[in-house]
């Protein structure tokens, strides 16, 4: 497994643990993008070539309560460019969220408003001009599939995600069983991405196999 920084052209056959993600790959011809958005450096890499139907495995971890992440399918080339600019705050694509448990009373408190329009436990949904018919149980304004079970495990404990994507639906599950996505996505072809929202997260395990 290897771990490439944006920048560095070269590959590091061990963890970096001084960073706050970590991105792992089986095959190092196919490249993520990862970027954070906060007070943590950013890194990225990106895929050589788009991708259209794949399955995806990967193991993650916040080490910290209320840490914010996703992993992102189908990301548009423009949005990255922004962010590698340092512009926009999330690619345009498919979100696969990871969220930790802390996140929701971390809202409720600073906003003084409900959680009501998100999930800790694996919410699918558009983001920019992304376009997607949700699965349900959905979000109060329709955009967000909401998981069918509450699976998540909390901070500093491992989390299993299993990802496929054909032909412009896809489904998530989240330790071992299938809770949430939806169908019509547009765009249906782009780049995967990880993320970190201003907290530390770990990603281990990380399998993409490209489908038919």
């Amino acid at each position: 497994l290897a771990l490439k920084a944006a920048g560095s052209g070269k590959e590091d056959p061990g963890r970096r643990k001084k960073r706050s993600v970590e991105m792992f790959e089986e095959n190092p011809s196919r490249k993520l993008c990862g970027f954070q958005t906060g007070r943590f450096a950013r890194f990225r890499s990106r895929p050589p070539q788009p991708i259209t139907n794949f399955e995806l495995v990967a193991e993650w971890r916040h080490r910290r309560s209320g840490g914010n992440s996703g992993i992102f399918a189908w990301a548009s080339d423009a949005s990255i460019q922004k962010l590698a600019a340092g512009k926009g705050r999330l690619p345009d694509g498919i979100e696969v969220q990871v969220l930790d448990h802390g996140y929701t009373e971390q809202y409720e408190k600073s906003s003084g408003r409900k959680a009501d329009w998100f999930t800790t436990n694996g919410d699918v949904f558009p983001t920019g001009p992304a376009k997607m018919k949700p699965f349900p149980p959905v979000s109060p304004d329709g955009q967000r599939s909401f998981p069918r079970k509450n699976l998540s495990r909390g901070i500093n404990e491992w989390n299993h995600y299993y990802v496929r994507a054909i032909n412009g639906e896809i489904r998530l599950w989240v330790n071992g069983e299938e809770v949430s996505g939806g169908t019509d996505c547009k765009p249906a072809t782009g780049y995967l991405c990880l993320e970190s929202e201003g907290s530390p997260v770990e990603f281990r395990g990380l399998r993409i196999r490209e489908l038919p």
